[in-house]
């Protein structure tokens, strides 16, 4: 039996489940969408004209590489999308066909230049590390973007489940950003991360793979939990959540309140889909790939018709 469906009848073996218990169960079925992420490499062809950079180095490990897709459109202020993919960080792949294939076909004929990047994972690399890496790539990008005919202050970054908490930390914690001297970027898109307030999930039922990602030190939970460090500094933050996991949103919505204490724009946009949909699903024609659009526009990323 594949976990996930073990999962899954579990929740279905115990209807009176509710509260901590019943969302601890959906979280189950949730992280293997998210650990599944690796095993769906895409194999569709590149949209016409799109080049892909495969595997371009930003670091010494074979870990640290990233893929760029160049746009048929010709240009030299192109917006640029950077993407980093989930796996309950200790799986995923850039080339994951949920991180690329609808994006690439809704963006790259408006000229969008996409980034896809992979980084060091469990237990290789502890999720500080993760998070460096992320940054590092981060800076690679805005110091290499000319040469794609991009414009580096036209930059969104956009992660799903573990690659969204990491977004999440290079957001809001301001000494990684001037650690790996990351300049200021448009926005960023946490897709259905349940990991922003990482104490609240430790000190409640929880997932083994959060044990092993957090481990038992409160002061460190406290240093990996993006709410607690929002800071005025922070880019827009668009929190994508899935309706049907009542932690994700109450997750997002925590981070919703800060961000309006702080006076910083946090936007929480809830979607009835699942784990693995509210990643996939992005940029097939509809509502919420419209409303992810408005709020990056908004935020002043400027993409042709």
């Amino acid at each position: 039996m594949k976990p996930r469906m073990a999962w899954l009848l579990l929740a279905l073996a115990l209807p009176a489940a509710g509260g901590p218990l019943r969302d601890w169960l959906q979280q189950g079925a949730a992280s293997h969408d998210a650990l599944g992420e690796d095993e769906a490499v895409s194999k569709l062809g590149l949209p016409p004209g799109v080049r892909r950079l495969a595997d371009l180095s930003y670091g010494r490990d074979v870990r640290q590489r990233l893929d760029v897709y160049l746009p048929a459109k010709a240009g030299h202020d192109r917006p640029l999308l950077v993407m980093v993919h989930g796996g309950a960080w200790r799986l995923g792949s850039k080339q994951a066909a949920s991180m690329v294939d609808n994006k690439l076909a809704r963006w790259s004929p408006a000229g969008v230049v996409l980034v896809s990047l992979d980084y060091r994972l469990l237990p290789q690399a502890a999720v500080e590390q993760q998070a460096d890496d992320v940054a590092s790539a981060l800076a690679w990008v805005q110091a290499h973007a000319a040469e794609w005919g991009a414009n580096k202050r036209q930059l969104v970054l956009m992660g799903h489940s573990a690659g969204a908490h990491l977004v999440g930390l290079l957001s809001t914690d301001q000494a990684l950003r001037q650690r790996h001297g990351v300049q200021p970027w448009l926005a960023t898109v946490l897709l259905d991360s349940a990991a922003l307030e990482v104490t609240a999930i430790m000190r409640a039922p929880h997932l083994p793979l959060y044990d092993r990602a957090f481990g038992d030190d409160a002061a460190r939970w406290a240093a990996l939990s993006p709410t607690r460090l929002l800071t005025v500094d922070t880019p827009p933050l668009l929190a994508v959540c899935s309706s049907r996991r009542a932690e994700s949103c109450s997750q997002a919505l925590g981070l919703a309140d800060q961000g309006r204490q702080l006076g910083v724009t946090v936007q929480v946009l809830p979607q009835d889909l699942s784990h693995g949909q509210i990643n996939q699903q992005l940029g097939l024609p509809g509502d919420y790939t419209w409303q992810v659009e408005r709020f990056l526009q908004q935020a002043g990323w400027v993409v042709a018709p």
